[in-house]
């Protein structure tokens, strides 16, 4: 069976294509297929499939076998793979993923996608839909684990996110990650971003719900910048660079909190088969 690896600003996917060959969805394969010594490698497995809903449909599974609800790095790279094989033949169409429906724009040259914009829809601020164990928005609150008091922001983009303004040291970080992400607080566990500003750029490092340490998360991106927003930090309706360790995403957030707006990279890495599937 072939396979696609793809990255955006660094988290990587392997990608398989079903929209013409039936394809088994198996969250132990997607487990061993990302192992980095035994499998290809990868943050997570994107599948692309037929849509009755959009031109096309995602499905994304972690590297723990878990299926996430959505992924704004993953998209871009489903968005690309659509594109160059000419599965959707415009610049402008529709992606099925778990999260609903999110229309994507793309920028290419010489019939190669090089960017990919994707109106990620708007955030989820109501607690209980994120999901936290709290009712109405958390934003801006006190957060208390593990001797740390956090400035807390909580944000869906489909999938859970709780991001921090605090500044930490990197052992405390590196603590955190793993301890916010399963955390009581967060019923389905939760995408876990520590950010700090600078010259008015958001930088951010993610520790992702299934996936632990990756170079970037494009709703964590977008979680990142609501917040900052919510929080005053950087403004409503214009573009924001936030930083990732792997690269760069622009992210606008709408005043109205009706759409953000992810606009970012992403690179096909090399392709191949995989033995005895």
């Amino acid at each position: 069976m072939k396979f696609w690896k793809y990255h955006g600003i660094g988290n990587d996917f392997i990608l398989l294509d079903g929209t013409e060959d039936f394809i088994e969805i198996n969250g132990d394969k997607c487990r061993a297929y990302c192992d980095r010594n035994f499998g290809i490698g990868g943050d997570g497995v994107l599948f692309l499939l037929q849509s009755k809903k959009a031109d096309i449909r995602m499905r994304v599974f972690n590297s723990d076998g878990s299926e996430a609800e959505m992924c704004g790095n993953g998209i871009r790279c489903v968005a690309k793979h659509a594109f160059d094989h000419k599965i959707v033949e415009k610049k402008e169409f529709t992606v099925e993923t778990p999260a609903g429906i999110k229309p994507v724009s793309i920028t290419a040259s010489k019939g190669k996608v090089s960017s990919v914009k994707v109106d990620m829809g708007a955030p989820i601020l109501d607690g209980r839909a994120i999901p936290i164990a709290q009712d109405g928005r958390y934003i801006g609150a006190q957060f208390i684990t593990d001797g740390f008091t956090l400035n807390g922001n909580a944000v869906s983009m489909g999938n859970p996110h709780f991001i921090t303004f605090t500044e930490l040291e990197e052992k405390d970080i590196r603590r955190l990650g793993p301890i916010l992400e399963r955390h009581q607080f967060f019923p389905k566990r939760t995408n876990v971003e520590f950010c700090r500003m600078k010259d008015g750029d958001i930088h951010v490092r993610v520790y992702e719900r299934g996936s632990g340490w990756t170079l970037a998360c494009g709703t964590g991106a977008c979680a990142a910048a609501t917040a900052a927003a919510l929080n005053k930090l950087v403004p409503f309706d214009e573009p924001v660079n936030v930083r990732l360790p792997g690269g760069w995403l622009t992210i606008t957030v709408s005043s109205k909190l009706d759409r953000i707006y992810m606009e970012g990279p992403a690179e096909l890495i090399y392709e191949g088969n995989l033995i005895g599937e």
